[in-house]
């Protein structure tokens, strides 16, 4: 059974930073494209960063370019959100991601309040 198990989220103020983390088990970890997702009230969900298995090539919404920045860590299969200059427009719950091609395996999601 694939389980994605997300945390690090929380309520942080404007210009400030939170770290995601999200551990995967039940799969290859290291055979997964791992991506990051969020979703805000009344809004649909939206693709925020990911890293390829392969090269660990890494893409980025417009949005939060320059200021996240996505990793792993396959020795630990997890992969990492970090998050920095945070703004009210961050505040969503962030999901994390993995599959083969499209994405197949969602956690269950971590709250992000990012207050003014």
């Amino acid at each position: 059974q694939v389980q994605l198990v997300e945390s690090g989220g929380g309520l942080v103020q404007t210009g400030g930073s939170l770290r995601l983390s999200c551990t995967v088990s039940g799969l290859t970890f290291s055979d997964y494209n791992m991506g990051w997702f969020r979703q805000s009230s009344g809004k649909e969900r939206e693709f925020v960063a990911g890293i390829s298995w392969r090269y660990g090539r890494t893409y980025y919404a417009d949005s939060v370019k320059g200021r996240f920045t996505i990793s792993r860590d396959n020795a630990k299969n997890t992969v990492y959100l970090q998050m920095n200059s945070l703004n009210t427009e961050d505040t969503a719950v962030y999901y994390c991601a993995s599959g083969a091609g499209s994405y197949d395996y969602w956690g269950q999601g971590t709250q992000v309040t990012v207050s003014s």
